[in-house]
């Protein structure tokens, strides 16, 4: 049965999914959830693909009502879930029955929350994505009264042994904090800043309210290119560190463009890409050096992780019947309810 989601109050959200993967061929940002691992761990839970439309709420406030019973899950910075008004826990499934509200509130730690729904909801998409790009204008950002519909319906679950934890699905969390460490590489001009090249990690750097998806401004002490040759435009990665002046570090974010005509001092790792995406203004960034086999060697730990959990939950959801058995429109409400 089809339901859909009633955006009562819709702070600073949009619908995204991992990214527009074909967009930089097309001079594109890939754009797309900014804390990667936890919009996957988030439709895993749900037991959608990993690549499905998810809700991304940054910052504020937000709440909607469901008008058929569904099953979410809210990962992402420390904050508090309420479904119906009672409390419910992050990083696990939660059943939302029909005309209760979900609320997301007092994000702390970090910066941005995910919030995705068992069967997904509906979003338009551009070259296969339906991630926002504030450039030209697309996405699906959301307002009060907007209506998102959703595909499946999923009866309420609870536990039915002395309402213990059902869900208990062994991810180990991400860490959040207000001093977070994030690793990089060498970066293809890191010799043209000769020995004030160490300063990016000798100096503790403040995030800017400045920074957005774009990408992170950090005040603090400037490694200073020596050469005065003109660089040319050329493609840069997502998490290119550049040095475009001498008042602050540009960490370039998935919405970054794809040239760009500055130097490139360092490169951040995938995993430290998600830390980046939790950093809030007035928070601190010290930098620690990695290598590429260090980096990809943490990065696809990460993906085993996800991978297993997504076994956990298959699991879990035949066991009580969700999505693919029958019978399982039958189980018993959900405790608190």
């Amino acid at each position: 049965m089809t339901g859909s989601l009633i955006i009562q109050q819709p702070g600073n959200s949009v619908v995204t999914d991992l990214g527009r993967f074909r967009g930089p061929r097309f001079g594109l940002p890939v754009n797309g959830a900014l804390d990667q691992f936890s919009a996957r761990a988030a439709n895993i839970l749900t037991a959608n693909a990993d690549n499905a439309p998810l809700l991304e709420i940054t910052a504020l406030d937000f709440r909607m009502r469901a008008t058929s019973d569904i099953l979410i899950a809210v990962t992402g910075a420390p904050l508090t879930l309420t479904v119906g008004g009672r409390e419910c826990p992050q990083w696990e499934p939660v059943s939302v029955r029909a005309g209760e509200t979900v609320a997301v509130r007092r994000i702390t730690g970090g910066l941005r929350a995910y919030l995705a729904v068992h069967g997904s909801v509906e979003a338009p998409t551009l070259l296969g994505s339906c991630a926002p790009d504030t450039v030209i204008g697309f996405g699906l950002r959301l307002s009060e009264g907007t209506e998102l519909r959703t595909s499946q319906s999923v009866a309420p679950i609870r536990q039915p042994y002395y309402d213990l934890p059902l869900f208990r699905l062994g991810l180990t969390r991400p860490e959040f904090s207000s001093q977070a460490v994030v690793d990089v590489t060498d970066g293809p001009d890191v010799d043209e800043f000769g020995d004030t090249a160490e300063l990016l990690f000798n100096t503790e750097y403040t995030v800017s309210a400045r920074s957005n998806h774009i990408g992170l401004r950090l005040g603090g002490a400037l490694p200073e290119r020596q050469s005065t040759a003109e660089v040319l435009s050329r493609g840069v990665p997502v998490g290119a560190i550049e040095v475009p002046s001498r008042e602050e570090l540009l960490v370039l974010h998935r919405g970054r463009g794809v040239t760009a005509g500055y130097p490139v001092l360092a490169v951040v790792t995938s995993r430290s890409l998600d830390v980046l995406a939790q950093a809030r203004p007035g928070h601190t960034i010290t930098f620690r050096k990695t290598t590429v086999p260090d980096a990809t060697a943490k990065y696809r730990a990460a993906l085993r992780e996800l991978e297993n959990l997504r076994s956990t939950v298959a699991t879990v959801f035949s066991l009580l019947g969700i999505g693919n058995q029958p019978g399982w429109s039958k189980l018993a409400p959900a405790a608190g309810t």
